[in-house]
C-alpha cells in the first residue's frame, strides 16, 4: 500500500520543519507505535515513554526517510530498534504482559467461553513476552500486526528465510514453554506460517 499523497505531503512538510505536519503523522501512527512498544516492553508506562522517544527520534531522523519505502515500515523500524535497545539495557529481564487488553472481532461468546479464551490469550502473551527479543519482534510483527514477510524484512533488516526460521523456532519455544507449564488444554497445533 503506497502512502497517499496527503501523507507524502505531511512527510515533505515535516522534513522542512513543519511541526504541524509532523503532528498529523504522529496522530496517524501513534497507536501502531504504542502497540509495538507495549508488546516489546510489556508495560503501558514504558510504552508511553518509548512512544514519545520514538517519535522524537523519527523527527530527528526524518531527513533519512526514503520515499521508496512505506513510511509505516520506516517508522516501525525506528520503533523496534528503540525497543530492542531498551530491552538490551534491561539485561534480559523477563517481561510480563498481565495487563494486556484483547479485542475480539466476532460474535460475543458466553462468559465461560470468554474466560477460557482470555486465559489462553494471557498464557500465550506471557510466553511471547518470555521469548528472547530476536524471536519476540518477528513474532509480534507477524502475529499481532499481521505483517507479511517482506514488510517484516524491511522493519528488521533480516532476510525472509531468517524471519521464517525465527518464527518457527519461536513457535517451538512457546509450545515447549506451555507444555512445561502444563498450559496446553486446547489444541497444541501450531500454524505453518
Amino acid at each position: 500500500m503506497e502512502p497517499h499523497s496527503e501523507e507524502l505531503g505531511w512527510i515533505e512538510a515535516a522534513q522542512h520543519g513543519d511541526h504541524g505536519a509532523f503532528s498529523r503523522l504522529v496522530e496517524l501512527y501513534k497507536q501502531p507505535v504504542y502497540n509495538i512498544a507495549y508488546r516489546m516492553l510489556g508495560s503501558s508506562g514504558e510504552a508511553e515513554d518509548a512512544s514519545q522517544e520514538i517519535f522524537l527520534r523519527a523527527y530527528l531522523k526524518l531527513a533519512s526517510y526514503d520515499r521508496d519505502r512505506k513510511f509505516s515500515s520506516w517508522l516501525l523500524a525506528v520503533a523496534s530498534n528503540y525497543c530492542i535497545d531498551m530491552l538490551r539495557r534491561r539485561r534480559a529481564t523477563m517481561v510480563t504482559l498481565d495487563d494486556v487488553e484483547f479485542v475480539l472481532e466476532s460474535d460475543r461468546p458466553g462468559p465461560e467461553q470468554s474466560a477460557i479464551e482470555n486465559e489462553q490469550r494471557d498464557v500465550i502473551a506471557q510466553a511471547i513476552g518470555a521469548l528472547p527479543p530476536a524471536y519476540r519482534l518477528p513474532t509480534i510483527l507477524r502475529y499481532y500486526h499481521d505483517l507479511p514477510y517482506d514488510e517484516i524484512e524491511r522493519i528488521t533488516g533480516l532476510s525472509e528465510s531468517t524471519i521464517k526460521t525465527r518464527l518457527f523456532r519461536a513457535r517451538k519455544m512457546i509450545k515447549d514453554m506451555l507444555e512445561r507449564q502444563g498450559a496446553l488444554p486446547w489444541s497444541a497445533e501450531t500454524p505453518a506460517n
